[in-house]
Parts: structure tokens; C-alpha cells; sequence
């Protein structure tokens, strides 16, 4: 199946540079490219790419505002945040606004390749770096079972935690010794409490919340 991707970033050289390295990905199809935020958005939606490739530093609207009004509007297609900065501010800003990868611009081609391949499968992909820095985040909040967000049991918070550590339905069952409808239970409960639409939406969430 064909990835549509389109890419948002304002240095001519590497938009054009990603443009052409995406051509040249196997199951790869470049749906357009954008020089700011508001291209972004426009073209996000005139093509529904299934994945966008944003920088956060751009003028007119940045790459987390870019982010926030594309998946409001269009929930299916999946952000990736492709950028020089990975200080925590702007991964948690990109993860708010609702990316589900973020990847920094020293990537090589394989990395992207896969990276486009787990997001758009429903997946959340991030940078070695950047998942240290969201493993620190969550030891540091040191979250207690009493202090959960929006409702969530123990027992939901742990499918959750699975979830953002790419275990499928079956897998979850196995490691939790219950039903795979038992799994699917507590993931429909836990995304309606939450207001999640899909998995890499859960992926984010459970790192924004220190759950993951």
C-alpha cells in the first residue's frame, strides 16, 4: 500500500532534499510540499496525505499550531514532526498538539522510512533521543495510582502503558494473563474516558501524562 506524504518545512534545500529522498522510498508517494504552517495546512487539506512530515521552526504559523489544526480537522492523517530541536519544550509542545513522531533532522533515511511506515499503520514512532527524554519525563512525575488523569483505573492505565510500548491486543492478553476481549474492553473504556480516537493518539496521551 502506497504512504501519501507530504512535507512542511521553510529551508528550501531541505524541503526539496525530502521531497526527493521520499521519491525514492519504496510504497512512498510525495502528495505535495509546503514552505510554512499555513501551506501546511492548506494542503493537508486539498491532498488528506496520510502522514505529514512538519518542522516546528516556520513562519506564519510554527509547526505545533500546524499540527494542532490538521489532526483537529483531519484526524486520520498522522503528523510527524521532523526538526533540529529536541529540547523538552518543543517535544512536548508537538506531542500536545497531537504528533504522534518526532524524529530530529540527523535522521538517516531508514529511520524516516520507518518511521512513516509505524505512523501511518496507527503507530507512534520517536527518535532514541527523544524517547529518553519522554522515559526521564515519566520517572520524574513518578506518578501514583490515585493521581490518574480522567477517570482511568490501574488496570487501564496498564493496557495503556502496553499500548505505547507497541504490544498488539494478543500481546497485552498474554502479558496480563486476560481475554483479548477483555483487552478490547478496557482500551474502548479508557479511550472514551480520555477522548482518543486511535492508538497513536493513546501513545501520545500516556507520554503526555507521564503513564507510559
Amino acid at each position: 500500500m502506497t504512504v501519501r506524504v507530504v512535507v512542511a518545512d521553510d529551508q528550501t534545500v531541505v524541503r526539496e532534499g525530502l521531497v526527493l529522498l521520499l521519491g525514492l522510498l519504496p510504497g512512498v508517494e510525495v502528495a505535495g510540499a509546503a514552505a510554512d504552517g499555513e501551506q501546511a495546512v492548506r494542503l493537508a487539506a486539498a491532498e488528506t496525505p496520510d502522514v505529514v512530515l512538519m518542522d516546528l521552526r516556520m513562519p506564519r504559523m510554527d509547526g505545533v499550531e500546524a499540527t494542532r489544526r490538521i489532526r483537529a480537522a483531519h484526524p486520520a492523517i498522522q503528523v510527524v514532526v521532523l526538526t533540529t530541536y529536541s529540547d523538552d519544550e518543543s517535544v512536548f509542545a508537538a506531542l500536545g498538539a497531537g504528533a504522534c513522531g518526532y524524529l530530529t533532522k540527523d535522521t538517516d533515511a531508514e529511520t524516516l522510512a520507518r518511521a512513516i511506515a509505524v505512523v501511518s499503520g496507527g503507530q507512534a514512532y520517536f527518535d532514541p533521543g527523544v524517547q529518553r527524554r519522554l522515559a526521564q519525563e515519566v520517572a520524574r512525575r513518578g506518578r501514583r495510582a490515585g493521581d490518574l488523569p480522567d477517570g482511568l483505573t490501574p488496570r487501564e492505565v496498564e493496557v495503556l502503558r502496553l499500548i505505547a510500548a507497541g504490544r498488539s491486543n494478543a500481546e497485552i492478553a498474554g502479558e496480563l494473563f486476560i481475554s483479548a476481549a477483555t483487552v478490547k474492553t478496557h482500551i474502548n473504556n479508557l479511550f472514551a474516558k480520555a477522548g482518543l480516537r486511535d492508538r497513536a493518539q493513546a501513545v501520545t496521551y500516556a507520554y503526555r501524562h507521564g503513564l507510559a
